[in-house]
């Protein structure tokens, strides 16, 4: 009986811990408490809270009633069904974190819900805050590193947007259009499979504020989607500006809820730099203009990126970022540096050539139609980005993609005129 009292003291200890958390989140405006994935405080009460549970569980003060059998919740997957989050969730991780809830509310049933209800899923699991990442680190940690080639709890992720460290370019003969995207979310607003209504606002908020403070080729205007005038509308989607709703995936996760209040896309005046407000994360910044000068879109990109920053510091936020995971993300395949660096090319040859798979996986590419994955090419034109987002730097992973493209239209102009592959693909 004393046990089990001790272990209801604990309990009320822990959840008045995650509610104070929770409090704290996000108002460093007014000065209080930031809490970080490096803050491990939240993670050890849970870990002492897990080994009380099973303690009490080998004496026998507690009985099954509540939770029913041991892996009585855990999900059905079906035999076509080859998610991460399949591979990864055992009954025993299952049980071990059913119970456990981020400072923001989040819970493991939610993370793993569009995976569920999802059974094509490639990945199959959202975190729904910052926190989420160390709160079910059993699970987080092993889909990471298998989507991430071997990237372990203990390894670390290295920054670097300095583009004066950029070489060379792409063939603009070949190279049709430029375009750079990364992703960013602000510390303690929650992610979108798990923010609250009034979190979403504020992110709009301080992103607007952030837009309204961008000069020279930055400068633009921000245009939100809620109450969007058909004009307005229409001229974005001639532009290829408007993002959609989200997928099936990222509805049944919760990242469309309260469509589309809250959300809205700023564009500079040049039509080179936009964001994406409370899509899939609450900033995704893009860089991007015709032709193949990749450096100086990063270098606008990289200008872009800091001087939102400076506004949202100066609002008493920073961005979620961790020397273990990088840039947080809703999606555990983004963090890192969450970087997409792309190139629409003309590949006539090579894409009929059975090798060519094969030859991106070995430059560390990654092939897609012109509308995005799944589609199909068109004209012979494909979408080529880097593969990699976590463990590698900014600048790393646009080298890549420079260095990768060239050798593949190197290898165009091998085929059309009949000369031998470059090296690097034999």
């Amino acid at each position: 009986v004393l046990f089990g009292r001790l272990c209801v003291m604990f309990s009320r200890l822990l959840s008045s811990v995650s509610k104070g958390l929770a409090v704290g989140v996000g108002i460093g405006a007014a000065g209080s408490f930031l809490v970080s994935a490096e803050d491990n405080t939240y993670t050890m009460l849970l870990g002492i809270s897990d080994r009380l549970k099973r303690i009490e569980e080998n004496l026998g003060s507690q009985k099954s009633s509540q939770s029913g059998e041991y892996g009585a919740g855990f999900p059905r997957f079906t035999n076509e069904c080859h998610s991460l989050l399949k591979k990864h969730l055992s009954v025993d991780i299952y049980e071990q974190l059913k119970d456990r809830k981020t400072p923001n509310g989040f819970t493991l049933e939610r993370a793993i819900q569009s995976g569920v209800d999802n059974q094509d899923s490639g990945v199959g699991l959202y975190a729904g805050d910052e926190e989420s990442y160390s709160v079910f680190a059993p699970l987080f940690d092993l889909v990471i590193e298998d989507y991430h080639g071997g990237y372990k709890p203990t390894d670390k992720h290295v920054s670097d947007m300095d583009a004066s460290k950029i070489v060379g370019s792409c063939d603009p003969d070949y190279v049709i259009s430029t375009r750079i995207r990364v992703g960013r979310n602000m510390r303690g607003l929650g992610l979108s499979p798990g923010c609250t209504r009034a979190q979403r606002r504020e992110v709009e908020r301080i992103l607007n504020n952030a837009f309204s403070t961008l000069t020279g080729d930055l400068s633009g205007t921000y245009y939100p989607l809620d109450g969007m005038s058909e004009t307005d509308r229409q001229r974005l989607v001639s532009d290829h500006f408007l993002f959609k709703k989200g997928d099936r995936f990222l509805e049944v996760a919760g990242a469309n809820r309260d469509w589309p209040e809250s959300r809205g896309i700023f564009h500079n005046n040049d039509k080179t730099f936009l964001v994406w407000v409370n899509e899939e994360d609450q900033a995704r910044i893009i860089s991007m203009e015709q032709g193949g000068d990749v450096k100086g879109i990063f270098e606008r990109l990289s200008r872009g990126i800091a001087a939102i920053e400076t506004a949202v510091n100066a609002a008493g936020y920073e961005y979620a970022h961790n020397d273990h995971l990088g840039y947080i993300h809703s999606c555990p395949t983004n963090c890192g540096t969450g970087m997409r660096a792309s190139v629409h090319v003309k590949l006539p040859n090579v894409s009929k050539h059975p090798d060519f798979k094969a030859w991106c996986a070995k430059l560390r590419l990654q092939p897609r139609g012109i509308h995005g994955e799944h589609s199909e090419s068109v004209g012979g034109v494909y979408d080529i980005s880097n593969k990699e987002r976590l463990g590698k730097s900014e600048v790393q992973l646009v080298q890549t993609m420079i260095d990768g493209v060239n050798t593949l239209v190197a290898a165009e102009k091998a085929l059309a005129n009949g000369s031998s592959l470059p090296a690097e693909l034999l």
